[in-house]
């Protein structure tokens, strides 16, 4: 019988992974030291300081933070860089558009317990912290209530005894915010916890923190992950082929290393990824770096990101030139995800033919 058969038929031990040692990791100060004042982001990148009241204003209503190093990979001088885009607070955030809330794939309504949401079959989400090592603008959680639901140690006991109780329950998601900024031995009494739940078989990771800030990637996570008695899948975040630093590629390849199986879902974004080549460059270039393209999700209607919405006939185009131009094990599934829907919704290309390859 295979591993995973032994584990279900309960012949397996369970492996608790060794703690790691509880100390102030290096990445740690890097993630201290992030850019949080705009006026200091808009000088490093010598953008005009006309630029910094609107993003003052805005970032009132979620605050910036940027790592310095994912900051360098930025064009000085222009503000129209699609890594910039990303994270440079605007005066379009204040807007209010119709069919943009606070909450806009049903979150609240998942929630079954402390720090868990569950909306697929099989499958529970903890929201292990609301932190993040960069402050996306188009987050779909940035106005997420944090402080009732996240993870903290106090809900940890509640969430796993919480958990005993999910039927056909196989995989558990690390989510947030992203469970990445947590420290490792925080992540270690994490699945320390977890690993009383027998008939769990996968750990998924959601996290874009190694691809803002490589260094994370350092050795107590590597070995907290080549430890733990589970299938390990980290869902990675990028958006750009410009954020394939060579910092991240070894991250990548590190992480790979441990036997974790490395996929990326980004969003698409006006004035960022919002063209067919910078899709094919994206896709080739996160395949050579080991990484295999898994979801391109439609922007999620979250207020304050509506600047960032691409029309669906325009994002079907695209995905019809991605699918000529890419093998389709390249090609990640266009979705979007809808409040009460049971699955990740496919944007199916009106050009495809009814049986198509």
């Amino acid at each position: 019988m295979d591993e995973n058969g032994d584990r279900a038929a309960g012949k397996l031990p369970i492996i608790t992974p060794r703690s790691p040692v509880r100390h102030r990791e290096a990445w740690r100060e890097a993630l201290a030291d992030a850019i949080t004042d705009p006026a200091e982001l808009l000088s490093r990148l010598e953008l005009d300081p006309d630029l910094l009241p609107a993003a003052r204003r805005a970032a009132r209503l979620f605050g910036l933070r940027v790592p310095r190093c994912f900051a360098d990979l930025m064009e000085r001088g222009n503000p129209a860089d699609p890594l910039l885009r990303q994270v440079l607070p605007l005066a379009a955030e204040a807007r209010d558009t119709p069919g943009f809330g606070p909450d806009p794939v049903g979150d609240l309504a998942a929630g079954r317990g402390p720090g868990i949401l569950q909306k697929y079959h099989g499958r529970a989400l903890l929201l292990a912290t609301g932190a993040c090592a960069v402050n996306c603008r188009y987050c779909f959680r940035r106005s997420f209530p944090y402080a009732d639901m996240a993870l903290t140690p106090a809900r940890l006991r509640a969430a796993t005894e919480r958990l005993q109780a999910f039927r056909e329950l196989d995989e558990v998601i690390l989510s947030g915010g992203d469970p990445l900024a947590l420290p490792t031995a925080r992540l270690a009494d994490i699945s320390r916890s977890l690993a009383g739940l027998p008939a769990v078989r996968r750990l998924r990771i959601h996290t874009r923190t190694p691809v803002v800030l490589p260094r994370r990637v350092d050795r107590h996570l590597l070995d907290w992950l080549a430890n733990l008695p589970w299938k390990r899948v980290v869902v990675l975040h990028v958006n750009h082929p410009r954020e394939i630093s060579p910092a991240f590629i070894r991250a990548a390849a590190e992480l790979a290393g441990t036997g974790t199986t490395l996929l990326n879902q980004s969003v698409l974004l006006a004035g960022v990824n919002d063209d067919a080549g910078v899709l094919e460059a994206l896709s080739r270039d996160l395949f050579d770096a080991g990484i295999l393209p898994y979801y391109l999700h439609m922007l999620d209607p979250v207020a304050g990101a509506a600047h960032f919405q691409v029309p669906e006939d325009s994002a079907r185009r695209l995905y019809e030139s991605l699918r000529r131009r890419l093998p389709g094990y390249l090609v990640p599934e266009l979705v979007r995800e809808e409040a009460g829907a049971p699955y990740k919704v496919p944007i199916v290309s009106p050009f495809a033919p009814e049986n198509g390859c």
